[in-house]
């Protein structure tokens, strides 16, 4: 069993064996984006760009990617012109305010990642086999409530 700093036994719950599952998990994961943004010509910065394009529940603008992603408007609109060059994206403007462009997944490069993301989803998929649906439910809303707090920390100023 993990100990706690002051050497006494740590519950398997508490905050370090979560970070320490965190920190894991996220490093994994970002070893397949960093691969896939490699195979691709792109940053890891552009694969966040475009699982936020794929994630969004409203059409997704540069504004909105840039408040997501944290970047400046250059930065942004960089990360948005490799995206439609590779052929990952395209801008539409679809609304009478011509000024406004919507940022859509193409659907070729959506296959393209979905291949090569197959082995997440496989691991995934073998990882939810064992557990109840209880305790995905459980895992689920854990999740959820992660990214939630996640999204209300601002990075400390240099």
């Amino acid at each position: 069993m993990a100990t706690a700093n002051d050497d006494t036994p740590a519950a398997p719950t508490d905050l370090h064996a979560f970070a320490v599952r965190l920190r894991r998990m996220n490093g994994e994961i970002n070893r397949l984006v960093h691969g896939f943004a490699g195979d691709h010509g792109l940053h890891a910065t552009d694969v966040q760009a475009l699982a936020a394009i794929l994630d969004s529940e409203e059409p997704m603008t540069p504004k909105r990617l840039r408040e997501h992603l944290g970047l400046t408007s250059g930065a942004v609109t960089a990360c948005v012109d490799r995206l439609e060059r590779a052929g990952h994206i395209r801008r539409v403007r679809e609304s009478a305010d011509r000024r406004v462009v919507h940022l859509h997944y193409a659907a070729d490069a959506r296959s393209a990642a979905r291949t090569y993301f197959r082995p997440l989803a496989q691991a995934t998929e073998a990882a939810r086999t064992r557990f109840t649906e209880d305790e995905l439910s459980v895992v689920l809303r854990f999740l959820t409530a992660m990214s939630e707090e996640l999204a209300q920390v601002t990075p400390p100023v240099r």
